[in-house]
């Protein structure tokens, strides 16, 4: 056996021996592991190692290198974890180091977004503020080469790899651009990268905070707090969590305890190995509030369920849009050799009403868990835990976060797809900043769109007037959100789309509504308070 394939072992025994040991703290905590577990556990661990000599050695090609690793880290112990629930997961090498850089929300590079595109890798995008956005790199560039090695036939990953480096190293970046006769040679300077999880807050009507908030990192709740202190006389709120996939849950404690009432419990949760934990509210929001709409969708998931159940449960916020992904389960990561980790479930959260929003995962396969929700429990299903908000309203369990109101997003055709599908905006703007100027008041108008139609005619995509009058608002914010996004950044191209965007927008109509929970929930906060001093000593008052 070679030394690769025993590293590759030796992770998967240690891998076996952190769940011995997650199952021995389980099994202490209800009753003596009996010694019959403790020789099955033996006898599997022995049948595996058997199984793997076998094939390693008789296998009919030799097992070696990326193969071996594979068999243990691509095959044997996912194979084992999706036995057990759909988020518990394994983390290779690499695997280990993009989730922790995540969890980081920083890195040491050059700051941009790349992607592989027919054979080329192109600049998505430069993070404003960065070096690669300092030297004047523009989306739609193609990466040609790199400390002058060509990246002809490199992979995204590739190109990534030689653009990181310690903080103060010079690289080299030769680009591509549209409208340019030869390649354009950037040279900068590696800095530390940050990677916000609000990547857009502003005032989008006079009074009213917008922030969308992408993730759950180690500054998330900072970013939060610092994003809602600095709106001036804060009227109202929309925090978009939509396609938020979660991360980590003591963020998510922080920014509910911003928005709540010291002492209200955010989230509690339970589990086998470990104590119950129950999460409240220690500082709270100092008597500060506002109404607030909390805007999700089916992909919003984890942190930002617990943070959108929360704020329900206590008729803090209104939220809207669609039923959310139902994922209640926590996961504590143990770090393994070879710089490898396991994220294991140990708890289920509740959120403070005593909803479990987990979703049936028993006989469905990954790909439906993940993108068909069809099978998800409607909210006036009788299977469906029911419970109440601190004001009585009727919130549910077992499927997600169930929308106060709902909004159900728009539904593409099949020339949207296409369009989508080529990237058709994205490489339509580098050709038409090629040979036009755009300033900040720039509209997408008729001059533009016969542009555009040439382009579409150029790129052979068929089109007629019935397509592109069927869908003009959503193709004119596409259009414009490319173009403003090279001239003056990302963060323009943001706003331009949200300040289209019809489900912001469907969102903003709700704040009354959210302002009438607000004031009734004080009421009811008001009159559970009043009872409790008017009790006598020793007289039970309703919660």
């Amino acid at each position: 056996m070679n030394s690769r394939a025993r590293r590759a072992l030796f992770t998967f025994v240690l891998f076996f021996a952190v769940c011995a040991l997650a199952g021995a703290l389980l099994q202490r905590k209800v009753g003596a592991q009996s010694s019959a577990d403790e020789s099955q556990l033996r006898d599997s661990l022995k049948s595996f190692t058997n199984v793997y000599a076998l094939v390693e050695q008789n296998y009919a090609e030799p097992i070696e290198g990326d193969k071996a690793d594979g068999a243990i880290y691509d095959g044997a112990i996912p194979g084992m974890l999706r036995v057990l629930d759909p988020h518990s997961n394994f983390y290779d090498p690499k695997a280990y180091a993009k989730m922790r850089e995540d969890q980081h929300g920083r890195y040491y590079g050059v700051g941009m977004v790349i992607q592989q595109q027919l054979n080329k890798v192109y600049v998505i995008e430069p993070y404003e503020n960065t070096p690669s956005f300092r030297a004047g790199i523009h989306p739609g560039d193609v990466i040609a080469a790199v400390d002058g090695k060509s990246t002809d036939g490199w992979t995204s990953d590739q190109v990534a790899k030689a653009l990181k480096g310690p903080k103060g190293t010079h690289v080299q970046v030769s680009m591509i651009r549209e409208g340019q006769p030869k390649a354009m040679t950037f040279d900068l300077v590696r800095d530390e990268i940050p990677n916000p999880s609000v990547d857009l807050k502003y005032e989008i009507r006079p009074g009213i905070g917008y922030i969308h908030l992408k993730q759950f990192q180690e500054t998330t709740a900072e970013e939060v707090i610092q994003a809602v202190d600095g709106f001036s006389n804060l009227k109202g709120l929309i925090l978009d969590l939509r396609g938020n996939p979660g991360g980590l849950l003591s963020q998510a404690v922080e920014v509910c305890d911003h928005l709540l009432t010291k002492g209200q419990t955010i989230v509690s949760q339970r589990g086998r190995a470990y104590p119950d934990q129950v999460y409240t509210a220690t500082h709270g929001n100092d008597g500060k509030t506002f109404p607030i709409v909390v805007l999700v969708n089916r992909n919003t998931a984890s942190a930002a369920e617990i943070v959108s159940g929360a704020l329900q449960d206590h008729d803090r916020a209104l939220i809207v849009g669609e039923t959310t992904f139902g994922k209640g389960l926590v996961q504590t990561v143990y770090n393994l050799s070879e710089n490898t980790g396991l994220a294991l479930t140990t708890y289920h959260y509740y959120t403070p009403s005593g909803r479990l929003i987990q979703r049936n995962y028993t006989g469905v396969s990954l790909y439906d868990y993940y993108y068909n929700h069809a099978g998800a429990l409607p909210s006036n299903s009788s299977n469906q835990e029911v419970k109440l908000t601190d004001a009585g309203r009727t919130v549910y369990g077992g499927g997600g976060i169930t929308p106060d109101e709902k909004i159900e997003p728009a539904k593409s055709n099949h020339f949207q797809d296409e369009l989508i599908y080529k990237d058709v905006f994205f490489h339509f703007a580098p050709v038409y900043v090629a040979s036009h100027t755009a300033d900040k008041n720039f509209e997408v108008n008729d001059e533009v769109l016969g542009d555009f139609k040439q382009f579409l005619t150029t790129q052979n995509i068929p089109w007629t007037e019935s397509d592109l009058n069927g869908v003009s608002d959503w193709l004119k914010a596409n259009i414009k959100d490319k173009i403003v996004t090279i001239e003056f950044g990302q963060l323009q191209g943001l706003r331009t789309l949200a300040n289209w965007d019809p489900e912001i927008q469907k969102a903003l109509t709700f704040l009354p509504e959210a302002q009438a929970l607000e004031d009734h929930a004080h009421q009811v906060l008001a009159q559970k308070a009043q009872a409790r001093n008017a009790a006598p000593e020793g007289v039970p008052v309703q919660q």
